[in-house]
């Protein structure tokens, strides 16, 4: 089961590309060994959808 983080990513950021990232393992376990995700090479290629970002305002972390 995916984290708390995982689940809940902060405004301004997609909801698949941030539990893709804290949920790794679980996500891409069906994936061969050095196998790409097809759902993260399409969101490195296309950008993230608008309707897969959070709404709110992005905040830097630094």
């Amino acid at each position: 089961m995916a984290s708390e983080k995982a689940l809940n990513p902060p405004p301004g950021e997609c909801r698949q590309c941030w539990l893709h990232a804290y949920d790794s393992r679980e996500q891409h376990k069906h994936l061969g060994p050095r196998e790409d995700c097809p759902a993260c090479v399409d969101h490195m290629l296309k950008g993230c959808p608008a309707d897969m970002i959070v709404p709110g305002k992005w905040r830097r972390w630094f």
